[in-house]
C-alpha cells in the first residue's frame, strides 16, 4: 500500500506537533502545511513546504487526509466544514457541549463533497471518550468520573490574558485529591464542579495595573473560574518563562460500579503528559490513518472516535495485531 499523504491546516502548537508525529509513522508522508499567515514567514521543523490556505483547493488530488489544527471557539466551526467539502479531514474540536452542532455542520459538508471527516479527535474528547463508553458498557450499574490535570489549560490561559492589565499568564487545572480518593473508594459520591477541580492562575500584570481588580475579575469570570476555587498568584515575566514555559497535562477516567453479584468494581484510565499539544497531535495522526482506510472503502460523512474500529488506528495488519496485541 502506498504511503498516506497527510497535509496540515494551521501551524500553531498542534500543527507543529502533527508535523513531528508524522515522522514517527513510516506509512505516512507529509505533503504540505497550509496557513492563513504569510507562508514565507513560517519556518517548519522538518522543511515541509508551506502554502497559503487561500489556495488549498488546488491540492485536492495530492492529499489523502487533511489534519485541521485550529481553535474550537472560532476556527474549527468554520474551517472544518469548508475543508471537509474538499478533503478527508481530522480535527480536534473540543467544546464538549457543542459537538452535536459541529457534527451536523461537518456531516453535511463532507457528504456533499463525498469525503470522510472525523471530528473531536485527541485525548478528551477522543481517547477518554472511548474509555468512558467501554467502562459504562461493562459496568452499567455505576457512576463515571473524569478528572483533568494537573496541567495547563490553554483555553483558560488565553482567557486570563484577555483581562485588562494582564501581560501574560498560565492557568493550571488541578484535581481535588479528596474527591479522587472518594471516587476510588467505590462510594460513588455526588460531586459538584467545585468539588472536583481547583484552578491555579499565575499572572504577569502590566506595570501600574490594579492587582485587586484583576484578581476579582478572574475569580468572577463566568464559564471559566466562577464555579471553581481559584487562586491568583502574581509573578514576574521572568519567573513565568522560567517556571511555566512547558505545557504538561493529563487526567483520569474512573468508572465505579457493581457486577451482577453486587461486588464492587473500579475501572481507571490515566494519562500523564509532558506536552499536551504533542500528545494530542499523535492521536490526530493515528486517527488520520483510520480515516484514510475508511475513506478508501467508500465511507463518507462525519464520524467520531466511537465509529472507528481500533484496528484501523494501527499500522499493523490484522494478523500482526492478533499475534502481538490480542
Amino acid at each position: 500500500m502506498s504511503k498516506i499523504r497527510v497535509a496540515i491546516a494551521g501551524y500553531g502548537n498542534i500543527g507543529r506537533g502533527v508535523e513531528l508525529a508524522i515522522q514517527q509513522n513510516p506509512d505516512m508522508t507529509p505533503v504540505s502545511i497550509f496557513t492563513r499567515r504569510d507562508p514565507a514567514g513560517i519556518k517548519t521543523a522538518t522543511g515541509i513546504p508551506v502554502f497559503s490556505l487561500d489556495n488549498v483547493a488546488d491540492y485536492t488530488d495530492k492529499i489523502d487526509v487533511m489534519i485541521i489544527c485550529g481553535g474550537s471557539a472560532t476556527d474549527l466551526p468554520v474551517l472544518t466544514p469548508k475543508l471537509a467539502g474538499l478533503f478527508n479531514t481530522v480535527d480536534s474540536f473540543d467544546t464538549h457541549a457543542k459537538i452535536p452542532e459541529q457534527f451536523a455542520r461537518v456531516d453535511k459538508a463532507a457528504k456533499a463533497g463525498g469525503h470522510l471527516a472525523l471530528i473531536s479527535s485527541g485525548w478528551d474528547p477522543g481517547l477518554f471518550s472511548i474509555n468512558r463508553v467501554c467502562a459504562e458498557a461493562v459496568l452499567p450499574a455505576g457512576s463515571s468520573y473524569t478528572f483533568w490535570g494537573r496541567g495547563v489549560s490553554q483555553g483558560h490561559s488565553d482567557a486570563l490574558r484577555r483581562v485588562n492589565g494582564v501581560k501574560d499568564a498560565k492557568q493550571y487545572t488541578v484535581p481535588v485529591p479528596a474527591a479522587m480518593d472518594a471516587v476510588r473508594s467505590g462510594s460513588n459520591p455526588e460531586l459538584s464542579t467545585r468539588d472536583k477541580h481547583t484552578r491555579e492562575c499565575f499572572v504577569v500584570a502590566e506595570e501600574g495595573a490594579d492587582l485587586s481588580r484583576i484578581e476579582r475579575e478572574i475569580k468572577e469570570m463566568p464559564n471559566y473560574f466562577a464555579d471553581y476555587d481559584t487562586t491568583v498568584t502574581f509573578i514576574s515575566e521572568e519567573e513565568l518563562k522560567r517556571e511555566h514555559s512547558a505545557i504538561p497535562h493529563g487526567g483520569f477516567v474512573i468508572r465505579s460500579g457493581e457486577s451482577a453479584a453486587g461486588n464492587k468494581s473500579i475501572i481507571e484510565y490515566s494519562l500523564k503528559l509532558d506536552s499536551n499539544p504533542e500528545f494530542t497531535s499523535s492521536v490526530l495522526v493515528a486517527s488520520a490513518r483510520a480515516v484514510a482506510k475508511m475513506a478508501a472503502e467508500g465511507k463518507t460523512g462525519c464520524i467520531t472516535m466511537f465509529d472507528i474500529p481500533p484496528a484501523l488506528l494501527s499500522p499493523k495488519s490484522p494478523e500482526e495485531l492478533r499475534a502481538s496485541l490480542l
